[in-house]
């Protein structure tokens, strides 16, 4: 299975902003975009204006590296959402948001994305009281997506109790931490999903 393995950082760095990749790091002062806020590389600092197609690309590539996503998925994903009724990129961000291991995520369940897509990987996770451990795998209303009971005593899921509430949970989900239960209400409009990109330029980029 094809995955990335180089350092989380300097994504971060290329897109210039913070992706919240590396979990409570992102917002320690040990952050790297805090010390060298620009892009890595011998020419970081000296990049002129950016092309209409440069900046198409970059927020395609700031958004399938927040969540994680290569390449080809991302855009099975876009055509996917293009098929559906409604506003495309809205309906991509849909799609992301739903994946497994972004609500465990979102629930405070993990400290990043790869965190919880290694969770998840790991067969700690059960959808509808089955065990699933298919990070891509989507989740839809009215289900419970919880802690297997053997994997409750497991550290990442004790840290997860101890710190419930410090993070914002979005309103389309119901997290249960006295339990290590998620429960879906709803599937995510635009309006709560705080994914910092402009989806039309995605839907521009590929729409050429």
């Amino acid at each position: 299975m094809a995955r990335y393995t180089g350092a989380d950082c300097k994504r971060c760095r290329r897109e210039k902003q913070k992706l919240f990749l590396k979990g409570s790091k992102c917002e320690s002062a040990k952050c790297p975009i805090e010390i060298r806020p620009y892009p890595p590389g011998e020419h970081g600092r000296g990049r002129t204006k950016d092309s209409e197609y440069l900046l198409q690309l970059r927020e395609k590539q700031k958004c399938s590296r927040i969540y994680g996503v290569l390449e080809k998925q991302f855009v099975n994903y876009y055509k996917e959402a293009n098929q559906k009724t409604g506003k495309t990129g809205e309906n991509l961000l849909r799609i992301l948001e739903t994946r497994l291991d972004n609500v465990v995520y979102r629930a405070g369940f993990a400290k990043s994305r790869d965190h919880a897509r290694q969770l998840v990987r790991h067969g700690h996770i059960a959808v509808n009281g089955t065990k699933t451990d298919i990070p891509s795998a989507r989740v839809a209303v009215n289900d419970v997506i919880e802690v297997r009971k053997k994997s409750k005593a497991l550290t990442p899921f004790q840290v997860a109790q101890a710190e419930a509430g410090e993070r914002t949970v979005p309103a389309w989900l119901e997290a249960v931490p006295s339990t290590l239960r998620i429960l879906v209400h709803s599937l995510p409009e635009r309006q709560v999903i705080d994914t910092q990109v402009q989806e039309q330029l995605i839907v521009e980029l590929y729409s050429k």
